[in-house]
């Protein structure tokens, strides 16, 4: 297949690419000519690539033509002081120029990475939201397929340093003195990266063939659990001398005390996630372990 990626220079999207060069699709990217480019280095000779701040959303569909699939994972979540007008610019008037250029250039299919956040949790999720009210309009109107994936708390290897789950990760390996936190009553519904890029190649192959312009789908593991209870399974499996100080901290307005994917869809097409929690931690902790010293990241 001929496929277009946003955010591939990123975590999800520099996994998605791997996989779907492995299965011998054609990709092509958008990025920033000043994106950092090393989780993928070594496969940028494979791709194409456009810088979108030189050319805009068009350039990819009239040079390339086509695409049977354009996979948007690229997102601001606005942990780098940006303001509320760039948070949109990144999560919702751009993937909305992308989106009107595929249906110009009438692409297969459109896969929107959402977030399983509401959207009045903060800018990031209200923004997302934004652009997903979008997608389906253009969808109710028949001008595109609209394929919307509600990510959860996913996590692996490599993750950003910003991540909560890298921040506590990276602060029990270095056996940093405290680790303040919130009482950690909040339950998430964490997936490993492996699970999620197994949902998405699952999805590139059968959802653009379901039924209707727009489906939904829950990715995660299914099942939650306390923030309090991953922070102190990564605690025991780093055998960290950290002290885990819950409370030191206030929850953040409008925080959400529960997520939980509804996996029913993905089920029905045949996906099962393989990973469980502690698996995927210790596979974490393993690869952070084994970064070059200069490479480690405190978080």
């Amino acid at each position: 297949m001929k496929l277009l990626v946003t955010g591939a220079t990123g975590f999800l999207g520099s996994h998605l690419v791997r996989a779907f060069l492995r299965q011998g699709h054609q990709v092509t990217i958008i990025k920033r000519s000043f994106s950092d480019t090393s989780r993928i280095a070594e496969l940028l000779p494979q791709l194409v690539a456009y810088d979108i701040d030189a050319c805009g959303p068009e350039r990819p569909f009239a040079e390339m033509g086509s695409f049977d699939a354009v996979i948007h994972a690229a997102t601001s979540y606005g942990r780098k002081g940006e303001r509320i007008s760039e948070i949109f610019e990144a999560n919702t008037s751009f993937p909305l120029r992308l989106l009107e250029a595929a249906i110009t250039h009438k692409a297969g299919v459109f896969f929107n990475t959402d977030t399983s956040l509401a959207r009045n949790v903060n800018p990031y999720a209200l923004s997302k939201k934004q652009f997903l009210d979008w997608g389906m309009f253009f969808a109710e109107q028949r001008a595109v397929r609209f394929v919307n994936i509600e990510l959860e708390h996913f996590y692996g290897p490599g993750d950003d340093a910003s991540k909560f789950t890298t921040h506590v990760i990276t602060t029990c390996l270095n056996d940093e003195p405290e680790l303040r936190l919130t009482r950690g009553e909040q339950r998430r519904d964490f997936i490993h990266i492996d699970d999620v890029v197994s949902a998405y190649l699952l999805l590139l192959e059968k959802a653009s063939a379901g039924p209707g312009n727009f489906r939904s789908f829950g990715l995660g593991s299914g099942e939650a659990v306390s923030v309090r209870e991953f922070v102190e399974t990564v605690h025991r499996i780093v055998g960290s001398k950290t002290f885990l100080n819950f409370g030191a901290i206030p929850y953040r307005e409008n925080e959400v005390m529960e997520t939980e994917a509804d996996i029913g869809s993905l089920r029905a097409l045949g996906w099962r996630h393989a990973v469980t929690l502690t698996e995927g931690i210790a596979r974490t902790v393993d690869a952070e372990r084994k970064k070059p010293a200069s490479g480690k990241e405190k978080g």
